[in-house]
């Protein structure tokens, strides 16, 4: 397993391995660097120099905590917030490290609710947190333990940390599992969902969310190809077109933002991780990239010898 970094074209730059199976990683706003986190329930997290490739410094979660795969800085750099799960109390919790300090642990807070997944900057210096609603304990593996009275939200924390604004989505979907989100320059929140509910029910996946209004789910005619799991989300550089990943149906789903509605599916097979790129995005696919154009149009990077793994994350 490695983190690897890769330039605007595709080609490979570096390759560091770590020590498990990762997730996804932030990237620091001023300097070449990023965090890569272990994924669930590992306790790892390697910050890498995108310049030289080397590994700067390994983190590890306190006694009674791991990682739940992201973390996000503060707007000066300073700080690394990580998602965590305190998983005998259970609490989802928000750990702060000293980016200045070479990453000392320095304390940590409440995140707002269980199985904090990403947690995101948004402007002005705030956060948004997913909060899955899932309790798990490593002595159980991946085991899901709180399915029938699970309850996801979407939290939003002030530039302190302080919890600011909790969201749920309606009574009937509190089983569709926030996982992934992504915000453009105006601070509206796009939301990818896993439902954790009766297998057979259709639901919508999709949703975004402005500061005091309700969620709202999108509708698009092949949601069904994402088999209830929305991987990845990315929202465009130009704020016109959102872009969520399907690795369970092999698709890709695209939206458009003014008007929240569907803007057509690519297939492309096991498409997990999905960044902005240019005017449209690149997504991480079995056998390498595919750059997704502004009009929807796709081009395939030659083939790789590595098989890619949830997060595509832009430094």
């Amino acid at each position: 397993t490695w983190i690897v970094g890769l330039s605007a074209q595709g080609q490979e730059l570096f390759r560091i391995p770590v020590p498990g199976r990762g997730h996804a990683a932030a990237a620091h706003p001023q300097r070449a660097e990023a965090v890569g986190f272990a994924r669930r329930p590992g306790n790892f997290a390697v910050v890498v120099d995108c310049r030289s490739g080397q590994e700067l410094a390994r983190l590890k979660t306190p006694a009674g905590g791991h990682f739940y795969g992201h973390g996000a800085f503060t707007d000066d750099g300073q700080i690394l917030l990580t998602t965590e799960n305190a998983y005998d109390v259970p609490e989802g919790r928000i750990g702060l490290w000293d980016a200045a300090a070479g990453y000392r642990r320095i304390g940590d807070l409440p995140s707002g609710g269980l199985g904090p997944h990403e947690i995101i900057r948004l402007g002005g210096g705030g956060f948004a947190v997913a909060n899955g609603g899932i309790q798990t304990h490593p002595d159980f593996a991946r085991q899901k333990l709180n399915i029938p009275q699970m309850r996801t939200n979407l939290t939003y924390l002030a530039p302190d940390g302080q919890i600011a604004e909790v969201v749920e989505p309606p009574e009937d979907l509190r089983q569709n599992s926030i996982r992934h989100i992504a915000a453009d320059r105006s601070g509206q929140v796009a939301i990818a969902t896993q439902w954790q509910g009766a297998p057979t029910r259709a639901v919508p996946l999709v949703a975004t969310h402005r500061r005091g209004g309700q969620i709202a789910f999108c509708p698009h005619p092949d949601m069904a190809r994402l088999r209830h799991y929305a991987g990845s989300i990315a929202i465009a550089p130009d704020g016109r077109r959102l872009a969520v990943t399907g690795p369970k149906g092999d698709a890709v789903l695209l939206f458009e933002c003014a008007a929240v509605a569907a803007a057509g599916r690519l297939d492309l097979p096991v498409a997990a991780g999905v960044a902005p790129v240019g005017a449209g995005f690149v997504v991480t696919r079995q056998g390498g990239l595919t750059w997704i154009a502004a009009d929807g149009g796709a081009t395939a990077a030659p083939a790789s010898d590595l098989t890619w793994d949830n997060h595509l994350v832009s430094v």
